[in-house]
């Protein structure tokens, strides 16, 4: 373990030694403490979490500040029924709702199952929890009121609105220490409130910037591709250092954030925001480990630590992401009229090692000694959205919402991979008689897609009597997907046949697709008494298909050499669909001194997309597998047990499982499409992967008034997860990543102005594995020796992202009002 608290030392003994004698605190009256009232606004309607009538999770800035919630990972740990795996920066952030994954325990590319929303607008960014005034979480499928990807549930941010008549604002940061890390790690910020013209016109404005330094060692680096040798005798230490280098705290990651928000409101009838956000995100490399990942003939393997990563080359990733949006409200007495408008953006610029990939498909890449490859991706992804929508006003027994919604998404992609120096290796070796290729450009891939999509919603609500309501909503949407893409393979065109050493050739072809359908919710609820209510809930769900942006194989293709295409049946893809039934409780108890909440569930998943490859290429690609489901239940409870003392507790338990057979799901097969391996199906029965069955979280929160005028805060938070499967059924090679639990402290001592807060993450140092890259074999160490790929004692590509150590901080936080 490796720490460096010099400064968190200096840091925590400076703010502990202020602090005078403990007195005796102030008692509390523990008849009159209550559970705070979370206001949601996930039915589009303003309420409460218990008067919600569906499975809704809310956490106000409060809660997040006790658990140290910093990112969507941290608020999942918090949500029954929600999982989002640890993966670090570098990789984007899957989301999986009641099991509702087909996919690895990795990334996931098909764009996942849950939507978010940044207020109104939907929004692909891990948005950073800075001036949130609270994060909503609707578990089930929402498709009614908020449409495409949401087959699992929808995520909303709901940010702190401009404040009129007001000048307010905040100053904070964060230093820690990793215990792996070799420096320390910073985040500061500040949020600024300012009225502009009395109580019509006011700006809110905040910047944050955090500086991770990262804990996983790329040690095993090429110092000159195509020159260096990448796999040195291991026992010779003088060959090691002179062909690798090492980079320490590799995965790091700077991320800064910032929002300005203009808020008009000349009158009691017209409100409107104007909002900018922009995150932009400069990280290392991943979070992975190849701590006993290695195969077993692979010379490498003993000398991996825990937090050693054997990479050939850094994976630098930048991503920039902004979303311009305009939000009004117009009250027209008999309704409320909602538009809102946004334009997002994110452009991505990254750099992975792709060697494993070349040597696995077995075109003789690995034969030179000094091999090695790496890809360069340049992304761009742009949406415009438009919501218009009426909300009835009033006490009426009927009430009802009516929308229009549109969407034009538009995603440019460009990817090349290098293989420096292979090019003069083969005209030497192999004597090919072409042309060298200075560039080192082996492949090319460019891939535009534009996705339209429309809708009209609406829900009808009726008051049966007092105490009993039913709703009925629809949703009817088109959507139409056209893509062009190209590819070609410029290194093996000018060195085994002879082209330009400069040519590039692309020959773009499309695809298009378009699909049209409508879905429905059912509600029922009935309030047993005023703090006592059960609901009913049946409710559809859909993603869009599309177009995978693989060029389609020709004869010449298929003749031999390498090759990059898609067969027929790996160019489309359909919408995959899912209908949710749920029955729940939200009770009161005490006085609103004890909730208690629970639903049970049973959603049917029908065509569900998931990642694959091509045949020819190995490209990645989306297909449909056969009929799934998730069953089981969700239970949430808040306390206060005294004037000082409360708790938090959730669990869920999920069976999410294949119903039918879904034959080529890890396909293996020849290019006539016959299948080779019976092992590599989907059966009837197997367990998906990506959530555990099992998940608890217990939180303690201890408050009591010092010194007179400050107030001491202690928050205790454990959160545990059973087994996650990192392949259907663990077939392909799948395998069973154990459970485990994390536990968190922190103490705030805290007066009107400010605070000062010590935690610590991880309090136990936990070493998990949290999802998998790839599978054992590529590595040697498939049930299948006859199914191992190609040299696997040279690959490197299989490995465990893994949980982050303990790590140690002191926030501090100043207000100010004016």
């Amino acid at each position: 373990m490796r720490f460096q608290p010099h400064l968190l030392t200096v840091a925590v003994c400076t703010a502990l030694s202020a602090l005078p004698s403990v007195q005796a605190q102030q008692q509390h009256n523990a008849e009159e403490a209550q559970i705070e009232k979370i206001s949601v606004t996930a039915t589009r309607r303003a309420g409460t979490v218990q008067d919600a009538p569906l499975n809704i999770t809310a956490l106000d800035n409060d809660v997040m500040a006790q658990q140290n919630m910093t990112e969507l990972a941290d608020v999942a740990r918090w949500v029954p029924g929600l999982t989002v795996p640890d993966l670090g920066g570098r990789d984007g952030t899957p989301l999986i709702v009641r099991g509702l994954n087909t996919n690895s325990s990795g990334p996931d590319s098909d764009g996942g199952t849950v939507a978010t929303y940044l207020g109104e607008m939907p929004v692909q960014m891990d948005l950073r929890l800075v001036d949130i005034e609270r994060v909503e979480v609707l578990i089930g499928p929402q498709g009614t009121l908020y449409g495409a990807g949401t087959l699992g549930g929808a995520i909303r941010y709901i940010a702190k609105e401009p404040e009129f008549g007001v000048t307010s604002g905040s100053v904070f940061g964060d230093i820690s220490q990793n215990a792996e890390s070799d420096s320390q790690g910073s985040e500061g910020g500040f949020i600024l409130n300012l009225p502009l013209s009395g109580d019509t016109l006011a700006l809110r404005t905040s910047l944050n910037y955090v500086n991770d330094p990262g804990f996983i060692d790329y040690n095993y680096l090429v110092r000159q591709p195509g020159i260096s040798l990448t796999d040195p005798d291991w026992t010779n230490a003088e060959q090691v250092d002179t062909n690798l280098r090492r980079k320490a705290d590799a995965n790091g990651e700077k991320i800064l954030t910032g929002r300005i928000a203009l808020r008009w409101s000349p009158n009691e009838v017209f409100d409107s925001t104007l909002n900018y956000y922009y995150q932009s995100q400069q990280a290392e490399g991943r979070s992975i480990s190849h701590y006993q990942s290695l195969g077993a003939d692979n010379p490498l393997a003993p000398q991996i630590g825990q937090y050693e990563s054997a990479y050939r080359y850094e994976e630098p990733n930048d991503l920039d992401d902004s979303l311009l949006s305009l939000e009004m409200k117009v009250d027209l007495d008999f309704a409320e009229l909602v538009s809102a408008t946004g334009f997002a953006t994110s452009k991505e610029q990254g750099q992975r090692d792709q060697s494993d990939l070349l040597i696995r498909l077995d075109y003789g890449y690995e034969e030179f000694p000094a091999f090695s490859a790496f890809t360069f991706e340049d992304e761009k992804d742009e949406t415009f959205t438009q919501e218009l929508r009426l909300v009835s006003s009033g006490d009426d027994a009927l009430s009802w919402i009516v929308g229009g919604y549109y969407s034009n998404n538009e995603f440019d992609g460009l990817s090349k991979e290098f293989t420096p120096g292979f090019d003069q290796y083969a005209l030497n070796v192999w004597e090919t008689g072409g042309n060298p290729r200075p560039d080192a450009l082996e492949y090319i891939s460019v891939d535009k897609t534009k996705v339209i999509e429309k809708a009209v919603f609406g829900e009808l609500s009726y008051q049966l009597t007092d105490a009993w309501q039913a709703t009925l909503g629809t949703r009817f949407y088109r959507y139409s997907v056209n893509s062009a893409s190209a590819v070609d393979l410029p290194l093996y065109n000018s060195v085994f046949d002879g082209a330009p050493s400069d040519q590039i050739i692309l020959d773009f072809e499309g695809a298009s697709a378009k699909d049209n359908g409508n879905l429905l919710k059912f509600n029922t609820n009935y309030k047993l008494t005023e703090d006592l209510m059960v609901y009913l809930t049946v409710s559809e769900g859909f993603r869009i298909g599309g177009s995978n942006g693989v060029a389609a194989c020709t004869p010449e293709d298929l003749e031999g050499g390498q090759r990059v295409c898609a067969l027929p049946n790996e160019r489309l893809y359909a919408a995959d669909t899912t209908t949710n039934y749920e029955l729940g409780v939200k009770s009161s108890w005490l006085k609103n001194k004890l909730h208690l909440n629970a639903a049970l569930f049973r959603v049917d998943w029908d065509d569900a997309q998931v990642t694959g490859a091509t045949i020819n290429g190995q490209q990645p690609i989306i297909t449909n597998a056969g009929a799934a489901k998730a069953q089981g239940i969700e239970f949430s409870g808040r306390a206060v047990l005294t004037g000082e003392l409360s708790t938090y507790l959730t669990y869920a338990y999920t069976q999410a499982e294949l119903t039918s057979d879904a034959p080529f799901l890890f396909a293996v097969v020849d290019e006539q499409g016959t299948e080779l391996q019976d092992y590599y199906d989907g059966k009837a029965g197997d367990r998906l992967p990506g959530s555990p069955e099992h998940s608890l979280s217990f939180g303690l929160n201890y408050q009591t008034d010092v010194f007179e005028d400050s107030q001491l805060d202690l928050s205790y938070g454990v959160t545990y997860q059973s087994d996650v499967y990192t392949k259907v059924g663990l077939r392909a090679d799948g395998e069973a990543l154990p459970g485990y639990a994390v536990n968190n402290f922190s103490a705030k001592l805290a007066q009107d102005a400010w605070s000062v807060t010590f935690y610590i993450d991880n309090l136990f140092d936990k070493y998990a594995f949290t999802a998998t890259r790839r599978d054992r074999g590529d590595m040697g160490l498939a049930r299948f020796d006859e199914m191992n790929s190609n040299d696997p004692a040279l690959q490197r590509n299989y490995g465990h992202y893994i949980l982050t150590p303990r790590t140690l901080g002191l926030k501090f936080n100043y207000q100010f009002e004016l």
